[in-house]
């Protein structure tokens, strides 16, 4: 279903292979837009592509290598004549790695996590200002942030070197929309609550956090968010409805930051 007018678009999505990001992908190219989507799987950017359709083009390789949102930017000047837009959706848990609360956490599980979560945000939208500014165009850059990062659940969800990069991708995505707005690029975010994404398994299907989840997220009947949930807002942010919107934070979590 088209939800806003993205013809002729050109965005590049990292972390858009699967969960969050292809829910996303499939929208902007239902929406009229052609996009590049980067994911760690080859298997799983090769599925994106074929179902995205001729549209879309996809790559595999890690959002942290610097490199990586780079070529994913070019091949999108390449096959579709600029970029118009980036949205960066990759990162995610690092309690695999020690994160956790803080006097628990390991040195790899904050380096990581870290890593994960704020240093891939910043490659990828480094290299898009810099492709924005050599088009001389402007464009919208889309950060992944998180209810966590401002309104925390300690007992369930307490992460603190994931908190602590989304918190981050705030501070970053404000200063960026401050720093370049004259020329023409806005920066803003998504923060979501819980949603039904591989990452978070764990939470899912946990009954003691499902009725958490009933309370915290009241709309629509206490449930966990759908991908689907958050696309009308990336498209939104994508569109040229958004031209005069940035340095914003959008929450679409079912009423999270309000229990």
């Amino acid at each position: 279903m088209q939800v806003l007018d993205l013809s002729g678009k050109s965005i590049v999505v990292v972390g858009g292979t699967t969960g969050l990001g292809f829910s996303a992908a499939r929208c902007f190219v239902q929406s009229g837009a052609r996009v590049v989507v980067v994911g760690r799987d080859p298997l799983h950017a090769k599925a994106a592509r074929k179902s995205l359709g001729r549209g879309a083009r996809a790559l595999a390789g890690d959002a942290i290598d610097p490199a990586m949102s780079t070529q994913a930017i070019n091949l999108a000047v390449k096959e579709f004549g600029r970029l118009d837009g980036l949205y960066h959706v990759a990162g995610g848990s690092g309690r695999a790695w020690g994160d956790g609360p803080l006097h628990e956490m390991t040195d790899e599980g904050w380096r990581k996590t870290i890593e994960w979560n704020l240093d891939s945000v910043m490659c990828s939208n480094r290299a898009a200002l810099r492709r924005f500014l050599a088009q001389g165009t402007g464009g919208s850059i889309l950060n992944m942030g998180s209810v966590l990062a401002g309104s925390p659940s300690p007992r369930y969800f307490s992460t603190h070197a994931y908190a602590a990069a989304k918190a981050a991708i705030v501070g970053l995505s404000k200063s960026v929309a401050a720093c370049y707005a004259s020329h023409g690029i806005r920066c803003n975010v998504l923060e979501p609550a819980l949603m039904d994404t591989p990452m978070a398994k764990r939470a899912t299907s946990d009954k003691k956090i499902l009725r958490v989840i009933k309370a915290r997220q009241p709309l629509d009947g206490g449930r966990v968010g759908q991908p689907a949930d958050l696309d009308g807002a990336a498209a939104y942010f994508m569109s040229d409805a958004s031209k005069f919107t940035t340095g914003q934070v959008l929450a679409v979590d079912g009423g999270w930051c309000l229990a």
